[in-house]
C-alpha cells in the first residue's frame, strides 16, 4: 500500500476577502510526481507555499509524514522544511554570490556541515545539473536556463524528502524548458524524491507527472494520470489543456 507523505485537508485560503483556495483536499503518496495545472492566479503556488507553511491557511490542515504541520514551531519547523527543497519561480538566486555559493548558502546557514563537507555537496549537486564548470561563475554571466538548473541544485543540495517546483520553466525557450523537464525526471529517478510542481506548461505537466490535478474556482477540478487527463469528458479540462478561448473558463 502506498503511503500517504503530504495530507492536505480542507484548505481554505483568501486574500482582500477575495477566495483563492475553497476547500482543497488532496494525499500525496511517498514517491509520487505530482503537477498541480490552473490559470493564472488560480492558487497553484499559494496551495505550494502552504506545503512549508510559507502561508498559514485561513481554515483547514497540512499534514507532512503524519504530523499536522500549523502544531510546529521552533527548531520543529526547521526540522521539518529541511525534508524539502524548493525551486523559486525566478530562481531566486543571489548576485552577489558565485553559484558555488547559492548552492551551499543552505548547507552553511544550517552550521551542520564544516566547509569541506559543504565543498563536496556542492561539488556533487552542481555535477548533477551540469554546471560543475560553472562554480566560479556569478548569475549575471549565466543564461535563464542556466540559473534554473542552480536553483535546482540548491534545491537538492540537502538531499530533501520533497522537491517544489513553482513554475519551473516559465520564461524559458521550448527547448531550454525541455532540458529542465528532463532533468527534473532525471532527478526525481536518482534521487527517489516525492515531487510537487506548479504549472501551466501542458507539455511539462504531461511530461513530468505520473499524477495531474486541476485547481478550477479554488478546488480540484481533476485528478488523474496524464492519460487520463489527456481524455477527459470534463469540458472545463478540456479548454484548459488544449489552450481554447472559447469555453466554459472565463478569461478573467
Amino acid at each position: 500500500m502506498d503511503k500517504v507523505f503530504i495530507q492536505i485537508e480542507n484548505l481554505y485560503k483568501s486574500f482582500n476577502h477575495t477566495s483563492v483556495l475553497s476547500g482543497v483536499n488532496l494525499s500525496i503518496n511517498k514517491g509520487e510526481s505530482i503537477v498541480i495545472i490552473g490559470q493564472s492566479g488560480c492558487g497553484k503556488s499559494v496551495l505550494l507555499k502552504h506545503l512549508i507553511r510559507l502561508m498559514e491557511p485561513d481554515e483547514g490542515k497540512v499534514f507532512i509524514d503524519g504530523t499536522d504541520l500549523g502544531l510546529l514551531y521552533g527548531e520543529q519547523l526547521v526540522d521539518t522544511r529541511r525534508r524539502f527543497g524548493m525551486l523559486f519561480q525566478s530562481a531566486a538566486l543571489f548576485d552577489s554570490l558565485t553559484v558555488a555559493e547559492n548552492v551551499g548558502l543552505g548547507l552553511k546557514e544550517s552550521r551542520r556541515f564544516e566547509q569541506s563537507e559543504i565543498d563536496k555537496l556542492v561539488g556533487e549537486k552542481l555535477e548533477m545539473v551540469g554546471l560543475a564548470a560553472s562554480a566560479d561563475k556569478y548569475p549575471a554571466e549565466l543564461s535563464g536556463g542556466m540559473r534554473k538548473r542552480v536553483g535546482l541544485a540548491r534545491a537538492i543540495a540537502n538531499n530533501p524528502e520533497v522537491l517544489l517546483y513553482d513554475e519551473p520553466t516559465t520564461g524559458l525557450d521550448p527547448i531550454t524548458s525541455d532540458i529542465i523537464n528532463d532533468l527534473i525526471v532525471d532527478l526525481n529517478t536518482k534521487l527517489n524524491v516525492t515531487s510537487v510542481a506548479v504549472t501551466h506548461d501542458m507539455k511539462s505537466a504531461f511530461k513530468i507527472a505520473n499524477r495531474i490535478v486541476m485547481l478550477y474556482e479554488g478546488k480540484i477540478e481533476i485528478d488523474g494520470t496524464p492519460e487520463e487527463i489527456k481524455n477527459t469528458d470534463n469540458e472545463v479540462v478540456k479548454q484548459f489543456i488544449t489552450g481554447r478561448a472559447q469555453g466554459p473558463i472565463q478569461v478573467r
